[in-house]
């Protein structure tokens, strides 16, 4: 029996000299076989789908003239049966003996039990456990037969966390074909997601170490196109070194931080502060005052400049005359450029949560942001769902100047400190041109959104815990 079914097969110490063990025989049901039980009288059935049952265990213990006289002396343990339906199964595995008496019977008892006792107890298709408010009568209850069932709340979780591990033990043990890169691996090569749906580790690591290092941490989801359920952090963690696994918590931090619609950043330290009424903002740590629209000090009854008078400001500051003509026709060229921006954002919208530019060239007004995934309204610019806009497609819409305004000063921002200052570098994450302004190597980049170090150029997650004795300078010239 040992070299049949393996580790089943647990030999008991022998009993006034005579060999006893206990075979535990799994069931295997077809996909979605349901159990339904009553938790009380008056309510309804309970269903769940499972497809493997806790083992029905078989002790024996062999008498001394087996099998010539006498049969096995055994008992049956069930633990998701009733005693009286255990009592017919002991019923059959006596009939089996009686119809060749004299024979090796163990064999037949262990192969007739997975594969006919459900039949035989009727329950070909769903199992009925309970009823768990009938005693067991001596005369029915065979002695032979113990039921473990306690109560349904119990039994029920019992029997639904076994499924989960023996279908997690028989994936294990199993080849699978990976649906990225169609290669077969054994089940241990296998990440399998909350979804139930499974890839290869390798794959999920380059997936999400590609989209982390992109910044594109909304993505980070099922690779299944239909499903998009979401990767846990901690399976992130063992699919991401620490340095990797700190920039994805310090991109999901950011990006709940700019989904918020009151949370704008301090113009010169970069710091999270909350938007008050009139686009008033004031920062917490070095206590600028500033509109949250142009990001320059705050102006109460002054609108904002416009990227034309900061243009011309820009143009009629003393040291653009100092300028060497070389400098002066490459500065002009920005400007050209940065007009050329201009006229292309005119008629795009930004994302409420990530603020990319989105053109929209055709169809309906309701639109999905490519970079994070969000779904809004191209219309007013408010998530789906919260927005009543009717608007055609064909039917223009007008945008005021202003929303887009934040977007293109900040690109003049860029541009006249790279002209003027000369130190710029680009950003490590999107490389985007990027200039520190004064003696702050702190630089917040406007296009992904990311903090990085201007003199070692990793991102920077907490400002305290980078900068200090033992890391770089928080201020230094050049």
């Amino acid at each position: 029996m040992e070299s049949i079914y393996g580790d089943n097969v647990y030999i008991l110490d022998k009993r006034q000299g005579l060999r006893s063990f206990q075979i535990h025989i799994n069931i295997e049901l077809p996909d979605s076989y349901s159990v339904s039980t009553k938790l009380k009288e008056d309510e309804s059935l309970q269903t769940f789908k499972v497809q493997c049952l806790s083992p029905i265990i078989l002790t024996c213990l062999l008498p001394r003239s087996y099998p010539s006289h006498y049969p096995p002396s055994f008992t049956i343990s069930v633990q998701w049966l009733h005693e009286s339906e255990i009592s017919q199964l002991c019923s059959m595995l006596d009939l089996l003996w009686n119809e060749q008496p004299g024979q090796e019977i163990l064999y037949r008892w262990v192969e007739w039990l997975p594969s006919s006792s459900l039949q035989h107890l009727g329950f070909d298709e769903e199992l009925s456990i309970g009823p768990y408010n009938v005693e067991s009568v001596e005369s029915v209850s065979d002695r032979r037969s113990f039921s473990g069932s306690i109560s349904p709340d119990i039994d029920v979780a019992s029997m639904k966390s076994y499924n989960s591990e023996r279908q997690h033990e028989n994936f294990l043990n199993g080849c699978h074909e990976c649906c990225i890169c169609f290669s077969e691996f054994a089940g241990t090569k296998f990440l399998r997601l909350p979804c139930d749906h499974f890839f290869c580790v390798k794959c999920m690591t380059t997936y999400a170490e590609v989209l982390v290092k992109e910044g594109t941490v909304n993505k980070l989801q099922c690779p299944n196109t239909k499903c998009g359920g979401m990767i846990p952090p901690g399976l992130l963690k063992r699919l991401l070194g620490g340095e990797e696994f700190d920039r994805w918590e310090s991109l999901m931090l950011q990006k709940t931080l700019d989904a918020m619609p009151d949370v704008v950043y301090c113009p010169r330290c970069e710091t999270a502060c909350l938007e008050e009424k009139d686009h008033h903002a004031q920062c917490s740590k070095c206590f600028f005052s500033f509109c949250s629209l142009c990001r320059e000090r705050r102006h109460v009854g002054l609108a904002c400049m416009t990227p034309e008078m900061k243009l011309k400001s820009l143009e009629d500051q003393p040291i653009f005359s100092l300028l060497k003509e070389s400098q002066r026709r490459k500065q002009r060229i920005v400007m050209n450029e940065l007009l050329s921006v201009k006229e292309i954002l005119r008629d795009a919208k930004q994302c409420p949560s990530c603020k990319i530019a989105i053109t929209k060239n055709g169809g309906c007004n309701h639109m999905v942001c490519r970079q994070c995934g969000q779904r809004f309204c191209y219309g007013c610019g408010r998530l789906t769902g919260m927005c009543d806009c009717h608007h055609s497609p064909a039917e223009p819409v007008i945008e005021p100047e202003q929303n887009m305004a934040l977007q293109v000063r900040q690109i003049l921002r860029e541009l006249q400190v790279q002209m003027v200052h000369g130190n710029s570098r680009p950003c490590p994450s999107c490389k985007q041109f990027k200039a520190k302004v004064g003696n702050n190597n702190h630089i917040f980049c406007w296009a992904c959104q990311n903090h990085y170090c201007y003199l070692c150029r990793k991102m920077v997650r907490r400002s305290s815990e980078h900068y200090g004795p033992k890391g770089c300078k928080q201020h230094s010239e050049g």
